[in-house]
């Protein structure tokens, strides 16, 4: 199914029957797929939503550029439209952006939500980027100079070089949303967080390392931990069984 607002489409799949609901926003470039063995836990307990976000599965490309805002922008609209109070949210990755603005920012009223290895602290430029970052635009400073004409391709070349395996692979009209979007720091956001949090998390997270976990924990007024000492960035598919054991446990607490 798809849902539309200001010019933004998205796919969306849903599962119905309750009374309770579940909101789950995937990472950066995951879709739906990745999400089947949670939904499959819990859509006989809970209505359960999920969308592809725009560019990916089966969602179509913006015609724009986008911020973090549009992404939550229209999930908020969303809601309201289907008439969604009061949800669970599960959170992976860039989902977790999407949910401190829904609830921290635009103060979505949320029953709980669960943030598994979540984006949304901008790292600290390490002295190796910092250098990258200085040779790349040399570099294009020069071809641009030495090629005034024909520049375009080999700029493009030298970018995907430089650039991450994130932007390499997004087409070229959504480059400045993913730049949008990573350089958006939310950090001073989440002591505005009014629903109680549950952050699960891989300690060996090289993506969105443990410590920005330990950052939200003591930010966020009323949350915890869980960690897992060999867990990446992907835990909710790496502990299957643990991962849907423990938000069961979170959701249904009093």
């Amino acid at each position: 199914m798809y849902y539309e607002y200001n010019n933004i489409k998205i796919y969306y799949e849903e599962f119905l029957g309750h009374t309770k609901n579940i909101v789950i926003l995937p990472g950066w470039g995951n879709t739906r797929n990745t999400f089947y063995n949670i939904i499959n836990y819990f859509k006989n307990e809970y209505n359960i939503y999920i969308f592809d976000y725009p560019g990916f599965g089966n969602s179509p490309i913006p015609s724009k550029e986008l911020t973090i805002y549009d992404y939550a922008d229209i999930i908020r609209k969303f809601l309201i439209d289907k008439k969604i109070d009061n949800p669970i949210i599960i959170a992976h990755s860039f989902g977790g952006r999407i949910a401190v603005i829904l609830n921290g920012i635009l103060n979505i009223h949320i029953d709980k939500m669960i943030f598994m290895d979540t984006a949304g602290i901008k790292p600290k430029k390490k002295l190796k980027g910092f250098i990258k970052e200085k040779i790349y635009k040399i570099l294009k400073f020069i071809i641009i100079k030495i090629f005034k004409k024909t520049h375009d391709k080999k700029i493009k070349k030298l970018r995907k070089l430089f650039a991450s395996n994130d932007y390499n692979n997004l087409p070229e009209s959504m480059h400045n949303t993913f730049k949008n979007i990573i350089n958006e720091d939310l950090k001073n956001h989440y002591k505005k967080i009014t629903s109680e949090v549950l952050l699960i998390w891989g300690k060996k997270d090289i993506d969105t390392p443990y410590k920005d976990c330990i950052f939200m924990n003591k930010n966020i007024k009323n949350s915890d931990i869980v960690s897992f000492k060999d867990g990446g960035h992907f835990t909710y598919l790496e502990y299957i069984y643990n991962i849907n054991l423990i938000i069961k446990s979170f959701i249904k607490e009093k």
